[in-house]
């Protein structure tokens, strides 16, 4: 949903908006009778079944529940992000790094998936300028000598993101802040990726199910979680592709397992 195009789901040879294939797939779910609530789930009670879901104030009964409430990059929050998501600033370079070919960017982060996101980047963009608020990384030896041995990628240490910039046609720019002194500096781009983390959306789960220590369902058999009859799927136990082809492929495998789950139920 905060995806402006994509271009590499399966049947839209030219790209689809993001909120668009959204829209498709509500469409194609619903010409099979799927009702939607566009409501916040509020809590669960897995302890017995009928499982005993509350989605603002009303209390709802099943069988089986299928969790894929998914997982939420962690921004920055600083001043002119939210005008900017998905028109420069994102959060996936596999997704959005074409868009900026010949162009110059901006990843920030010091982990693995930052010097992963600055490499790939490399491909199209004329200019990758890594920004850390530190000196020290938590990427690997090999993730780190990999990005700063390129000959397309700056580094800047000490720095973090204090805004950024815009113009009529989206991101240009960003001030970055010294912390040790609070000096500044502006540099110009026009594509950022965040790289500093995701966070499941599994607030609402907390004492209900197994997960590991970031907050992310395990699963105890196939899609199945440590609640026989309560399955998860998607990026909410996904921390390693976070695509929406792996996600959807594993939607129709906790589906398929529901279904024959119910059925040995009865």
């Amino acid at each position: 949903m905060l995806t402006s195009d994509v271009e590499n789901f399966p049947g839209y040879p030219t790209g689809i908006g993001g909120p668009e294939m959204m829209i498709h797939m509500r469409e194609q779910a619903e010409r099979f009778g799927l009702e939607v609530q566009d409501k916040n789930v509020e809590k669960v009670d897995f302890s017995e079944r009928p499982f005993r879901v509350w989605v603002e104030g009303e209390e709802h009964r099943s069988e089986a529940v299928i969790i894929c409430t998914g997982a939420e990059a962690i921004w920055l929050g600083v001043e002119g992000e939210d005008a900017q998501k998905g028109r420069g600033i994102s959060t996936c370079a596999t997704c959005d790094g074409a868009f900026f070919r010949e162009q110059e960017v901006i990843v920030v982060g010091g982990g693995d998936s930052a010097m992963e996101e600055a490499t790939f980047l490399t491909r199209f963009a004329s200019k990758v300028t890594i920004v850390h608020r530190h000196d020290v990384f938590k990427a690997s030896k090999v993730m780190y000598e990999r990005a700063v041995n390129h000959p397309k990628i700056e580094i800047k240490t000490h720095r973090k993101i204090k805004s950024w910039l815009s113009n009529d046609e989206g991101l240009s720019g960003a001030v970055l802040e010294d912390p040790r002194d609070g000096s500044e500096e502006e540099i110009s781009c026009t594509g950022a990726f965040i790289a500093i983390g995701h966070k499941p959306m599994t607030g609402f789960l907390q004492g209900e199910l197994e997960m590991d220590g970031s907050g992310y369902i395990l699963h105890s058999e196939h899609t199945m979680t440590s609640v026989p009859g309560v399955f998860a799927a998607g990026d909410v136990v996904d921390t390693r592709y976070r695509q929406a082809i792996t996600a959807a492929g594993m939607g129709c495998e906790a589906a398929m397992d529901a279904e024959k789950w119910l059925e040995d139920q009865h």
